[in-house]
């Protein structure tokens, strides 16, 4: 009995140290289980600037909820006085790549002047929107740029994407293809090892790359979609 007693004190004891934050993301979490048994586990709920307003973080999926979880938004915050994108600043940092440890090896590389700068291209060979990319990153000088073929709109771009991989001058190729129209070189020859292209896709799918092109810079941030030069520039800057 006294046990029992003891332990029932320091449950109580507990209790009264509880924070109301702790409180609260504690019946977010309850009423939105209860209310939205579908939800995937959350990992992380925290107020935001806004007044009532909290984020509800799955993985790096965000949403809000009011104090109640009676409520769900799915959409961006925004700090209006700020100019600020709060949702996009937050899906930065959740998304934001150690630069150096990417798997280099399984990408090729194309140096244009100095090569000082350094960026990590994801695209796959049948996207439009990274050939439209290509060519008006022509204009960016003094970069190192790691490709990786990243083939995820279906068998042909994976074909493509070996072609690619296996040709005697993977940048030419590349390029060729991407950016002056000419024919990708004829299927490789046996032998050719092809598999860094699974495991492009599988550090795709660990990153959460959903589209091509996808841009990384060494500061970890990456900027999906086909970007105009200028801006490539000024992500470069800011990243260094």
């Amino acid at each position: 009995m006294k046990a029992l007693l003891s332990a029932l004190a320091a449950l109580l004891l507990a209790a009264s140290f509880a924070t109301p934050a702790a409180a609260q993301e504690a019946a977010i979490r309850k009423n939105l289980a209860e209310r939205m048994p579908r939800l995937d586990k959350i990992d992380e709920v925290s107020k935001t600037p806004m007044n009532g307003l909290y984020e509800v973080r799955i993985g790096t999926k965000i949403f809000y909820t009011d104090a109640e979880g009676g409520f769900v938004i799915d959409g961006e915050l925004i700090d209006v006085k700020g100019k600020r994108n709060l949702t996009e600043e937050r899906m930065n940092k959740l998304t934001a790549v150690t630069f150096d440890e990417l798997p280099f090896k399984d990408a090729f590389t194309i140096v244009r002047g100095n090569g000082k700068r350094k960026l990590v291209v994801f695209e796959d060979p049948n996207c439009g929107y990274c050939k439209q990319f290509e060519a008006d990153l022509q204009k960016v000088d003094n970069v190192t740029i790691h490709l990786f073929l990243y083939p995820v709109l279906g068998p042909d771009s994976m074909a493509k994407s070996r072609n690619i991989w296996c040709a005697k001058d993977k940048a030419k190729a590349w390029q060729d293809w991407m950016v002056r129209g000419q024919a990708i070189p004829p299927a490789p020859a046996p032998g050719c090892d092809t598999t860094a292209l699974e495991r492009n896709r599988e550090l795709g799918r660990k990153h959460q790359i959903t589209g091509t092109p996808t841009l990384v810079f060494t500061d970890g941030s990456r900027a999906p979609g086909a970007i105009p030069a200028a801006q490539v520039e000024q992500r470069l800057a800011a990243a260094q």
